[in-house]
């Protein structure tokens, strides 16, 4: 399980780096998924999305909000008034909506129905990782301890690596741990 999983991120975080290097070529007729693609290479891993669970009676729901604007299901949102106020129906009723990047793809009820049966999850893998049952020998440190000489106690501020710095370089850790410069004995 631990290994189906890293191996889809690694080939998820591949696929990001292919697209943006313009290495993979998608087929043209499949064009939701190029957009899609081209999408989240451009915006990065990590979306402003709202994580969202399907209730159980959500096509119900579908059926009901299409029906009271004349659409059947196999009905197509061909008018944009039509469409706009199915999608704020759909968006009053459930508290989900279509973001901007996917409007273009619901052109049926279908469609709809199979957006709104979508669940989106907005764990990244390192939290998923953190609450999934691990084998025994696997264990992942949330918060790690990290050496600095001003600081540690433990050996008198000795460092196992001598001449070796540490340096902080993201953005939300600078703020969590300080980084140093380890003193050379060359000029």
């Amino acid at each position: 399980m631990l290994r189906n999983l890293l191996r889809t991120t690694t080939l998820q975080k591949f696929q990001i780096i292919s697209v943006r290097n313009k290495q993979a070529k998608f087929p043209k007729t499949d064009k939701k998924l190029q957009a899609a693609a081209e999408s989240l290479a451009c915006r990065g891993f990590l979306r402003p999305n709202k994580a969202w669970d399907p209730p159980v009676d959500i096509n119900e729901t579908i059926v009901k909000i299409c029906s009271e604007n004349g659409l059947k299901d196999d009905s197509e949102l061909d008018s944009l008034e039509v469409k706009y106020t199915v999608l704020k129906a759909c968006f009053d009723e459930t508290g989900h909506s279509v973001p901007n990047s996917l409007l273009h793809t619901i052109e049926t009820v279908d469609d709809l129905r199979h957006f709104y049966n979508t669940p989106v999850d907005t764990k990244t893998p390192f939290d998923t990782l953190k609450k999934m049952d691990l084998p025994k020998n696997l264990h992942v440190q949330e918060d790690y301890v990290r050496f600095h000489p001003d600081t540690d106690t433990l050996f008198n501020g000795k460092s196992v690596f001598p001449k070796s710095s540490t340096i902080v370089s993201g953005l939300k850790t600078r703020k969590k741990y300080e980084g140093y410069t380890a003193k050379t004995s060359w000029p």
